[in-house]
């Protein structure tokens, strides 16, 4: 069993920078992909960035420009550095790791963008 951990949450002011951190514990074998999702109050899950094994990134076009996803894969790590944040970016951001035919998921770490 995969245990998925995030952390690095927390209250920022608009403009500000947060990075989100989200460890993989356990036996992986053939890992494919990491990805961080987000959900608003009322609203539905959302994929907002993915890295696979080889370092392909995707974004979605609200965070493009502003967000980085990195990973250590040695340490089946991965990393979300939000700059530029935005009070719509107010979320539960969650974290997705997909190995072999498996796909595993954190409690998710909650982001307050207000001033």
């Amino acid at each position: 069993q995969v245990h998925v951990v995030e952390s690095g949450g927390g209250l920022v002011e608009p403009g500000g920078s947060l990075r989100l951190s989200c460890v993989a514990s356990g036996t992986i074998s053939n890992l494919y992909a990491m990805a961080w999702y987000r959900q608003g109050s009322g609203k539905q899950r959302t994929l907002i960035a993915s890295i696979t094994s080889n370092g392909v990134q995707d974004y979605a076009d609200s965070v493009k420009g502003r967000f980085t996803i990195s990973t250590d894969n040695a340490k089946n790590t991965a990393y979300l550095q939000m700059n530029l944040l935005k009070p719509e970016d107010t979320a539960v951001y969650f974290c997705n790791v997909i190995w072999g035919e498996f796909s595993d998921w954190g409690q998710g770490t909650q982001v307050t963008v207000s001033s």
